[in-house]
Parts: C-alpha cells; structure tokens; sequence
C-alpha cells in the first residue's frame, strides 16, 4: 500500500493529526534553527546566556512529558492538544516581542512547556483512534514530521530575511490557527474513568515492569537518532573542510530526510507483515547502531582526497551513507515502538505511557549524548573509532536487549487488544532482569 493509500485509509481524526504535526513541524522549524543567531547578534547575549536559554526550552519540554501525559489522559487529549497548541503560539509571540532576558526566557518555558502537553497527548489520540493500523499511523506520523522538520528551515530563511521577529510572528500564527483547526474539526472522546488520583496512575505506570524493561531496551533510539544533529553534523564540517561545512551539513539532513519520507511507508509496510515485532525492532536498532562504523571504517581510504568540490563530495559521502543507514534505522523501529507503547498503556493511561517513556529517553539521550561528547573531546572531535563504537555498541545491545525481551515474551502483540497493563506477571520479571 501506498503512503497516499495508507493515509487514506487512516480514520479522519488521525489524517488531522498528521496534517497538524507537518505543519506544526514547518512552523517550529523556520523558527527555532535561527533563535541562536538572533540571541547572540541582535539581542548581543553572551554564548553561556544562548545556552542557557536554550537549555530552558529542551528542559521545560522533556521534563514535563509525564505531566502532559497525564493531563491528556485525565481532561482528554483534544483539550491538551489545543492548549498546547495555543501556548507554543503565545511563547513564539514573545519572542516576536520581547527584546529582554526574562520575556526571552518565559518565551522558551512556553514554548518547551506547550510541547511537553501536546506531544504526548497526539500519540495518545492517535494510537487509540488507529486501533490495528497503529503501527502505519506511526510511520506516516514520522514522515510528515521529517517533512516539515525539511520545508521548515527552507521557509526560514527566506522570512529571516526581513528579520527575525515576522518569523516568529508568523511561527505564531502557525500555531494559533492549528488550535482554532483543532476545536472546530477534531472529534472529542469519551475521557476513561480514573479509580484514584494522578499518583495512582503514576504507581500504575511505575511498577508496570514489562513497560519499564521495554522502556530501558529502547532508551537508546532516540539518543542515537539524535546525533545527526551532534556527531554527524560536526563530522560533516570536519570533513568538508573551510567553506563547505554549511552546504556538507545542509547536504546531511536533506538526504537523511528523503530517505525518511520515501522508505519509511513501505518499511513499515513490509516488516508489519511479520507475525511479531520484536524481531523488527531488533533490526532497526542493530542498523543504526551500524550507521556509525561507516565513516572511520572507510576514513582511510577518503583521507587523500583533494580539497576540490569532487574532493568534498568525497569525503562527505561516507557520513551521508551513514545518515542514510542511521534513517533506515529508524524507519524500521520506531513506528513499532510507538504501537508497543500504546499497547503497554491501554486505553485509560495512554498518555501517561507515553509521557513516561518519552520522559526517560529524554534523560538518556541528554546523558548519552554528553558520554559522546566527552568522547569526541578525546579522539579529537571528529567520528573516530572511539565514539563509533561507543553509539555502534548502544545500537547492538538495544537489540540484544529487544530479542530477549521478543523471546521472553514481553513484547506485545500486534494483534493483541489494548488492556489495562498488567503489574504482577512472570515473564515480565524475567524479561527485566534480563535487561539490568
């Protein structure tokens, strides 16, 4: 099937979503790349400042995953959808026009913060709405918001061009017009019955031991997905060399987003055929962990290249075929990770599940990228053998990790209906103490 069938076959509920996250995505993404620029020239704060507020933005957002996953599974997700929606528009209209540290900085609590409702409220909303077809709803999920995170940029920098606060202006009309789109055309559903508190939804996410062996098996994805904006684009401007950087960079993401878009459908399309998904998963982890040996296993034979464009492209191509690896990769796990999830949660803590999982991969990728960064420091700062085989041994012990828990039994099913997690199970505590 077709990514233009497969979309069309998706509930109406879910096509909304998957139109609002490309253009989410386009409205975040002609904004946030050039915050930096325009902290450090026009506002003339220091690097440390830029840092910090930046830092503020990542921090509001992964660190109150688990909050907005609540509130969408207590007041329901349409209501946190367009909150969320609603408040990245007024934090984009302060950076419109706040000239001041504190507005710059109550613009990226608002903004981090309105991501850490929305995000996990939409997955929620669309794992329940695609019932069976979850795991094609995730994997165009995934290209529509590899899309607008390429149009994004593109509109950027042409709207920059006339200064920064009508980018900002219009990221926030963006966002303003997807919250009216949502109140007047996303159904509303019936909000599940809760016996307790929020802590006894937490207890309930928190002792769930199956989801939790999961949750430390997959950590890795997204620290290792992220390194293309980190190992990989340092490595390109290293190796392009004086002048080139911005074009091997420019070339790094355009590639890996292509790849994304085209093969993500009929990847999904064909390991969803498979009986289990653990296997799947297993896969898609090896191979991005694989992604990372390319360039120092070929670095020999690209080092006596000339210093030309055909010099470049040379040098280059290596980290671009990575990319390329690392987006195969992800086009092979993540769509299953997100129904597993969805499953794991049943229909009452959807958004919790989610929220928790999120939370903890946040917190790994921020650790993980750090070790990485130390290593880079190390071995010169460029993908040498030793951060290769750092993020290469992740990605290969994910898997290891996934194929026990497959094996165990721990994984759910695709056809298995959503239920209400199960605490006290066997073979969920063999599968943990397998991942430990």
């Amino acid at each position: 099937m077709s990514g233009l069938a497969t979309f069309r076959a998706m509930p109406g509920a879910v096509r909304l979503l998957l139109v609002n996250h490309l253009v989410g995505h386009i409205g975040f993404y002609l904004l946030v790349p050039f915050l930096a620029d325009y902290l450090l020239d026009d506002l003339a704060l220091s690097a440390a400042v830029v840092g910090v507020v930046l830092g503020v933005r990542n921090l509001s957002q992964q660190g109150l995953f688990l909050v907005g996953g609540s509130a969408a599974d207590r007041l329901g997700a349409r209501g946190v959808i367009m909150t969320g929606l609603a408040i990245r528009a007024l934090g984009f209209a302060l950076f419109a026009v706040g000239g001041s540290l504190p507005v710059v900085l109550a613009a990226s609590v608002l903004t981090g913060f309105a991501g850490a409702l929305f995000n996990p409220a939409v997955r929620a909303f669309i794992a329940r709405d695609s019932g069976a077809r979850s795991a094609q709803a995730f994997a165009l999920f995934n290209v529509f918001g590899n899309a607008g995170s390429a149009i994004g940029p593109v509109l950027g920098t042409v709207l920059i061009a006339a200064g920064f606060r009508l980018s900002a202006l219009v990221a926030a009309s963006i966002f303003a017009v997807l919250a009216v789109v949502q109140w007047l055309l996303l159904p509303a559903r019936p909000v599940p019955k809760h016996n307790g508190g929020v802590g006894a939804d937490f207890a309930t996410v928190f002792t769930d031991r199956r989801f939790w062996a999961f949750t430390l098996a997959l950590m890795p994805m997204f620290a290792l997905q992220s390194q293309i904006y980190f190992v990989f684009t340092l490595q390109a401007q290293d190796s392009a060399g004086p002048g080139h950087g911005p074009a091997a960079v420019a070339a790094l993401f355009v590639v890996e987003t292509i790849a994304v878009v085209a093969l993500q459908v009929r990847v999904t399309t064909v390991l969803a055929r498979r009986p289990h998904r653990g296997p799947a998963m297993a896969l898609g982890m090896a191979v991005m962990g694989l992604s990372f040996l390319v360039p120092p296993a070929v670095a020999g034979l690209v080092a006596a290249a000339g210093d030309g464009v055909t010099g470049t492209v040379i040098r280059v191509a290596p980290l671009v075929a990575a990319a390329v690896l690392l987006a195969l990769g992800v086009t092979a796990v993540q769509p299953f990770v997100n129904e597993a999830i969805g499953r794991f949660a049943g229909n009452r803590l959807t958004g919790t599940y989610f929220g928790a999982f999120y939370l903890a991969s946040g917190v790994f990728t921020v650790v993980g990228t750090s070790v990485t960064g130390a290593v880079l420091d190390r071995s010169g700062g460029s993908l040498t053998w030793p951060p290769a085989v750092l993020c290469a041994a992740a990605g290969l012990l994910s898997a290891l990790a996934v194929l026990r828990l497959h094996r165990r039994r721990v994984l759910p099913g695709p056809g298995e209906p959503t239920a209400e997690p199960a605490v006290d199970d066997t073979a969920a505590k063999d599968g943990a103490a397998d991942v430990r």
